[in-house]
């Protein structure tokens, strides 16, 4: 076992010149060969996160201000890539400094503002909602990219834009149902030139053509209003349909509110033409808000593999994902489905759909999931929109990122909560390896690791707290919160300690990926994992939080995180993904070949030891433009 005697975790130094070293990426690997049958459509409403409360939120800098923002006036959540941002004037961002931001291995645009996915014949689709004008939100029209394998894209001309009254106010979120013989439909909603929202259907013109490349909207669009009782701008973002036997029909759920109590109406149809409002909700949680890009799917209790949207039955559970307009946050539960009476109920109602667990609790939102027929796995979609000024994302000229596609399993460990982990495909971007085993990290230290380039990384690691700190801390410490909490540079027995990512030599940047340990007054342990973006640049122009949450850790385990390293995003899943934070950073320093990773210890009193580590270099993906 090695034994450092390292450094101390010490307080930042002042501000000091930007390196400007050269441009290195790593090369594009080759395409990956997939083949799937399953098709969803992610087009992702773009959010700006506020402060959040409780175990979840996340803790913005002091000295924030408001800025303006866009959206609300349409009715939808808002666009702005800031809600509030750090005080301080403005960074004057140099292009090289932008250029670095733009990632590697991650979905965005080729240039301005984009959101959020589908598959068919053998090819991935991704339709996100995108601004061919500007780098900021307005006139929504759907993208297109494909791929074999979800990883390496090519774009494709616009699928579908605002042309006809009842979509001229943007094309918005929508959903991909394959029918029994094949068939392919597509629900999305319009924004008309009144602003109301109503639902629409589509299909593809050529359904021989794997590109999808062209699509039809219906004449009998619009094919849903918004109901008696429903306000006009708050009736959206339609699931993939899922089918009931017994009626020989489907079903399709839409997000809506009564006031504070947000809920998912379901109507009925055989062929999504015509519609039956259906009575009462499949769902509904007081205080929660509007409900946007809802998703309901089901998971299977006995195995690992994932199930079509219609699936029900013993060992089957299911989730419903709700996007809470009013906190910009995705949340999930996990319950029963029941098919006669069109209502879902939750195992556990103390944390229901938008008050418990989040599907991921950094910046976050608009998840979607399908079911992939080939692999028979479910994969999930989330977007990202920057935490910058909207005046950064104009000057670099686009803005918003697609997280890496997560498989999605019911834990049947814990069996109250999901697991979520970058698909396989990703590892084939892995370059050779740098391992570090038995490291000890004693409180108050940090410890270098040698790997070379550290903007594009995938990182395993796993931890050990020594026994006998465990043992000799005994009292209650219940206050800890990861939002409200000084981050990676507060001290207390048993924590922080992790890695930094993004950081440079002498830690005046860092982003901190750590894990918390209390103990609770009942003498168990409570660990947290959370991502302190507080130090993760100079520039004050930006939202800098510390998000996290309590990550469930079962007898015997390891505390245990994957980080993915991509330039301006880093994502972490804890324990085999229980727990799952996304943030985005814009370091001055700790860019190119400035970049370092250190493991630290925070703590106390505990001496850490970092069994294992394990760090990869990760390729670009390809992402070429298609020439029309």
């Amino acid at each position: 076992m090695k034994d450092h005697h390292d450094p101390e975790y010490a307080a930042l130094p002042e501000e000091e010149e930007n390196d400007s070293p050269e441009v290195d990426r790593r090369g594009s690997a080759g395409v990956f060969a997939l083949i799937a049958a399953a098709i969803s459509l992610l087009a992702l409403l773009a959010v700006a996160l506020r402060g959040g409360g409780g175990g979840g939120g996340g803790a913005a800098a002091e000295g924030v201000v408001d800025v303006v923002v866009r959206g609300v006036r349409e009715g939808v959540s808002e666009k702005s890539s800031g809600v509030r941002l750090s005080g301080g004037a403005s960074y004057p961002w140099s292009n090289e400094e932008l250029v670095w931001q733009r990632t590697a291995y991650h979905f965005q645009p080729l240039k301005n503002w984009m959101n959020g996915p589908l598959f068919y014949k053998g090819w991935y689709h991704l339709f996100y909602q995108y601004n061919p004008d500007s780098a900021v939100w307005g006139n929504i029209t759907w993208g297109h990219a494909v791929s074999r394998d979800l990883i390496n894209w090519l774009h494709l001309p616009l699928a579908m834009v605002p042309d006809h009254w009842y979509d001229i106010n943007g094309v918005w979120t929508g959903s991909a149902t394959f029918l029994p013989d094949g068939t392919l439909v597509m629900l999305y909603t319009g924004s008309t030139n009144e602003s109301v929202q109503v639902q629409n259907l589509a299909y593809p013109a050529d359904p021989s053509d794997p590109l999808l490349v062209n699509w039809v909207k219906s004449k009998a669009n619009p094919v849903l209003v918004p109901p008696h009782g429903i306000g006009s701008k708050d009736f959206r973002d339609p699931t993939t349909a899922w089918f009931i036997e017994s009626d020989n029909s489907w079903r399709v759920a839409i997000g809506s509110r009564n006031g504070k109590t947000g809920f998912s109406l379901v109507y009925k149809t055989k062929d999504f033409v015509d519609y039956e409002l259906l009575d009462g909700v499949l769902h509904a949680v007081p205080g929660t808000g509007m409900w946007e890009c809802v998703d309901f799917y089901p998971v299977s209790t006995t195995g690992n593999g994932g199930l079509d949207t219609s699936a029900n039955g013993p060992g089957v559970k299911h989730v419903l994902k709700v996007s809470l307009d009013d906190d910009k946050h995705d949340y999930y539960a996990i319950g029963t489905y029941d098919a006669r009476a069109d209502t879902w109920t939750p195992d556990n109602p103390a944390a229901d759909a938008g008050i418990g667990v989040r599907v991921d609790y950094g910046k976050y939102y608009a998840s979607k999931s399908f079911f992939d027929q080939n692999k028979g796995r479910r994969v999930l979609w989330g977007w990202t929109g920057e935490t910058d000024s909207e005046r950064t994302d104009r000057q670099k000229g686009w803005a918003s990122v697609q997280t890496i596609p997560r498989v999605v399993t019911f834990d049947q460990k814990t069996k109250t909560n999901l697991l979520q982990w970058p698909v396989e495909e990703v590892e084939t971007l892995r370059t050779d390896a740098k391992d570090f085993s038995d490291v000890k990290v004693h409180p108050g230290s940090v410890v270098p690791l040698d790997v070379g380039t550290a903007t594009q990384l995938d990182i395993e690691a796993e931890f050990m707290i020594e026994e006998a700190a465990l043992e000799g801390t005994v009292e209650a410490d219940v206050g800890y919160n990861c939002s409200t909490s000084a981050g990676a540079a507060g001290r207390s027995a048993l924590g922080p300690f992790g890695l930094l990512v993004l950081a440079d030599e002498d830690l005046s940047e860092q982003t901190a990926v750590y894990f918390y340990v209390g103990r609770a007054i009942d003498g168990s342990l409570k660990t947290y994992l959370c991502q302190d973006e507080l130090r993760s640049s100079k520039a004050n122009d930006l939202i800098k939080r510390v998000y996290g949450s309590m990550v469930p850790v079962l007898h015997g385990e390891k505390l245990s995180v994957r980080i993915l390293v991509d330039h301006s995003i880093v994502e972490s899943f804890g324990q085999g993904g229980r727990t799952c934070i996304t943030s985005r950073v814009y370091p001055t320093k700790a860019i190119y070949g400035v970049a370092r990773v250190f493991l630290f210890n925070n703590a106390t009193k505990a001496a850490v030891t970092a069994t294992s580590v394990r760090v990869w270099g990760m390729n670009a993906a390809s992402v070429p433009k298609m020439v029309s």
